[in-house]
């Protein structure tokens, strides 16, 4: 993608415009947005700051050139999303990870994260409870025992998983799909300032997509689900956490454990449910104890959202070892440069 055409697509969906809002804010003719974008003309240097400033974009990210990468991003299935807002999130981690792999091309072959599919994966499934096994299966692969995984958004990017942040719509979460640049690589793009633990059990969902081989036959978004919490807390723990059977879980006792493993009151809830700890009527009048309280749309006790830190790093070193410029490091950030030296003029002050 590295006409300003195709430049100029990607940044007017992203911001969510038509061609005939974009034109409105840059005054200049909706015929005029549509000869460029199809490269049928060119826009002089004027219209361009022009059409940089109703965007939020600099002139430069028109002209630069991007690694051609063809995304094709995998909504949940029943996402109430309309196309404009895939569209808009769609495009949102085009500019990332175009970012994102144009910073990774700078490194030595060796030097790449590359990630490799564990042996046995992706895990067959035939029934639901299938899930549980892979969840296991996968835990044993990547040698995490049974402990409570500390930090998900960290553990995946040593993997060789992509992770990015994107400003979603509502009825977004998350998404996960294949890029190939040379190698298959996997990404999962979460929406922003969500609260840690829907975080963490958006991304052990989005995990469960790309580690299970799951048949037309059998739903697949319930499988996810299913792997992700038997991923964050494996049938053991929950067990030993609640015991083989319960008639009654407390609020507090649930709200501790949430803090502990990073999984919701709600799946939590789920969770013991599965496993047959609590009665499918006992876990529906915890539902009810839920919706009397509120804690369906927000539960107590917020956990903080992990950051993706692999692409920040890896453009600090690039700058560290002179391989670019400040203002490239700031491009690559997605920052302008006034922001980007506000930072590292923070960092240096904070250690006076």
């Amino acid at each position: 993608m590295n006409g300003i055409g195709a430049r100029l697509k990607l940044a007017r969906q992203r911001a969510r415009f038509s061609q005939q809002e974009l034109a409105d804010h840059a005054g200049v003719s909706a015929m005029a947005i549509s000869k460029y974008e199809r490269d049928k003309d060119m826009p002089s240097s004027g219209v361009l700051i022009k059409l940089a400033a109703a965007l939020d974009v600099s002139v430069e990210f028109f002209l630069r050139a991007a690694p051609d990468l063809d995304i094709q991003p995998v909504y949940r299935k029943h996402s109430k999303m309309g196309e404009k807002a895939k569209e808009a999130v769609t495009a949102q981690i085009q500019e990332w990870l175009e970012r994102y792999i144009t910073a990774e091309s700078f490194l030595p072959l060796a030097d790449r994260q590359i990630f490799e599919q564990p042996e046995g994966f992706p895990w067959k499934i035939s029934s639901l409870s299938d899930a549980e096994q892979a969840a296991e299966g996968l835990r044993t692969a990547w040698r995490l025992g049974e402990s409570p995984i500390e930090n998900l958004v960290e553990l995946l990017e040593d993997r060789g998983i992509k992770v990015g942040l994107v400003d979603g719509d509502e009825h977004f979460d998350a998404c996960t799909f294949w890029v190939s640049d040379g190698d298959a690589q996997p990404v999962i793009a979460l929406k922003r300032d969500q609260p840690g633990d829907r975080a963490r059990f958006s991304l052990a969902h989005e995990l469960g997509h790309l580690m299970l081989d799951v048949p037309d036959d059998i739903d697949e978004e319930k499988t996810a689900h299913r792997f992700a919490g038997a991923f964050l807390v494996p049938a053991a723990v929950a067990r030993r956490e609640l015991g083989v059977v319960r008639h009654n879980l407390d609020p507090h006792e649930l709200s501790s454990l949430k803090q502990k493993y990073g999984l919701s009151m709600s799946a939590w809830v789920h969770r013991a449910q599965d496993l047959d700890i609590l009665s499918a009527s006992r876990a529906k009048s915890m539902w009810k104890l839920f919706g009397l309280y509120g804690w369906r749309k927000q539960e107590p006790g917020v956990l903080p959202s992990e950051e993706p830190g692999r692409m920040d790093r890896l453009v600090r070193r690039l700058l560290a070892e002179q391989v670019i410029s400040e203002s490239r490091a700031a491009e690559l950030l997605g920052l302008s440069l006034s922001v980007y030296l506000k930072q590292r003029e923070s960092i240096y002050a904070g250690a006076q």
